[in-house]
């Protein structure tokens, strides 16, 4: 479809459109200022990861477009658990944790969006507020009746649960009537008329539309994201080492960068376009590098996107690092210093930095020659290291070991 809105037209070039619910009606309303849509976010942990990073530059698109975007935090709703992905109950949390969760994880957002009280301010809400205080009988009787057990068993989220016959909880089989519940509250406290989410989301979006419609004759809408993975085929944002957090309290930000940096030649262009603000013709050049040069637009890509996630002087102080380390030989102040006491056996310092997730695996990289101290290649797992050195693991994990 040829969209007639900026907003569309920008969504749809750069690959963020996998799914709406009527692309018409979507498009007529982003031809006018202030289209008000939202994403919800469980407050599982007290970081969000790459994985989430779609969503989160979808509300910047929306707000860079004259829309007003809205970061909906899962303070109620975590306290159920998604059962989307998963085969097993998300462990429960306590109120304290939820909190400490939602103040950590607002802080990366403030990086992407512009809040505040004018008409193009983004809003961070937080579910808790409507439904903590449901009576369970009146919402049962004035919205549960809404919902058809015959099709929910038939949303992805449900049905390969069952499909691998791994328990679902009551508990979680209600999570998509709340979620639903919330695109109703949302339009009727705020005029917020879409929601948004990952393609996993797709049927709890679309109940949630026609949620809308029952009970209060809205017209809302739904847009989905496509799954985004690697040229590989593996999950975009999944390493060896773990996720990729968006906090740096959760993640050092010359990792953060290296993560950028090291990915595979033919998504350059494809991670240009959904997570930095590049124009398109630049991005249309940088992906058009061949042989060596396409590691200079793998340092731009890293440079953009941690920009927008750390800040400036994170990107300048992990480019300063990588040069000293790879080009210089040397340490760059960037790389995760790991305080251990000298002196310790290598295979020690390789778990005490996470190179290494356990002793095993430590005596398996130095089995293969993988492991460099100070840039020479060690092998005994007995070998001392009696002060301050730098520990790498293969050409792109390195760490500086500090009294």
């Amino acid at each position: 479809m040829t969209y007639k809105s900026d907003y569309l037209q920008t969504l749809q070039r750069r690959g963020y459109i996998h799914q709406i619910t009527d692309a018409e009606g979507v498009d007529a309303r982003a031809s006018k200022p202030g289209l008000m849509a939202y994403i919800g976010f469980d407050l599982t942990g007290p970081s969000l990861h790459v994985g989430h990073l779609m969503s989160i530059m979808m509300l910047r698109r929306l707000q860079q477009h004259g829309g007003k975007p809205i970061a909906l935090m899962g303070g109620g709703t975590t306290r159920i658990g998604d059962p989307s992905g998963k085969d097993t109950q998300r462990q429960l949390l306590d109120n304290d944790t939820i909190a400490a969760n939602k103040a950590s994880i607002r802080r990366v957002f403030e990086r992407f969006l512009t809040f505040g009280d004018g008409p193009n301010d983004a809003m961070m809400l937080d579910n808790a507020d409507w439904l903590l205080d449901l009576n369970y009988v009146e919402f049962l009787r004035d919205y549960g009746r809404h919902f058809s057990v015959n099709r929910m068993l038939t949303m992805d989220s449900v049905r390969l649960r069952l499909d691998r016959e791994q328990p679902l909880s009551f508990l979680e089989f209600n999570y998509m009537v709340l979620q639903s519940y919330d695109f109703v509250e949302l339009n009727r406290r705020y005029g917020c008329v879409m929601q948004m989410g990952g393609s996993d989301q797709w049927g709890n979006i679309t109940m949630g539309v026609d949620l809308g419609r029952r009970v209060a004759g809205a017209e809302l809408y739904g847009l989905t994201t496509p799954l985004i993975t690697n040229a590989d085929g593996s999950k975009m944002g999944k390493t060896a080492a773990g996720a990729v957090w968006l906090n740096a309290d959760m993640l050092a930000d010359w990792d953060y960068w290296q993560f950028w940096r090291n990915v595979d030649d033919r998504d350059v262009g494809k991670f240009l376009r959904l997570f930095t603000d590049m124009p398109d013709d630049e991005i249309a050049r940088l992906e058009g590098l061949e042989g060596a040069e396409i590691n200079d637009a793998k340092i731009v890509l890293a440079n953009a996107a941690t920009t927008l996630c750390r800040g400036a002087h994170a990107a300048e102080a992990a480019e300063a690092t990588a040069r000293a380390t790879f080009a210089e030989g040397g340490a760059g102040e960037a790389l995760p210093h790991v305080s251990v006491p000298f002196p310790i056996a290598l295979v020690d310092a390789l778990t005490a930095t996470g190179l290494a997730a356990s002793k095993g695996e430590a005596r398996r990289k130095l089995g293969e020659n993988a492991v460099r101290l100070d840039g020479e290649p060690v092998s005994d797992p007995n070998h001392l290291i009696s002060g301050p050195a730098r520990l790498s693991l293969g050409r792109k994990r390195h760490a500086l070991l500090v009294k």
